[in-house]
């Protein structure tokens, strides 16, 4: 193969990286706000369970 024809090649398949890389890199920043919703959920989860098991101490003073 002939110099040319490889370097032609090779910028073309560097091309081809580097616009997967960016598909990649545009999808994993969308993912993030679904990543906070969903710790902002798992954290209420966790809070209404802590609540619902307290003790009711405030209950029993007449």
């Amino acid at each position: 193969m002939r110099p040319e024809t490889h370097l032609v090649l090779h910028h073309a398949c560097a091309a081809e990286l580097r616009a997967e890389a960016d598909v990649y890199r545009l999808a994993a920043q969308a993912r993030h706000p679904r990543d906070l919703r969903i710790r902002l959920g798992w954290a209420l989860v966790e809070l209404g369970l802590r609540m619902a098991a307290a003790p009711k101490a405030a209950a029993a003073i007449p």
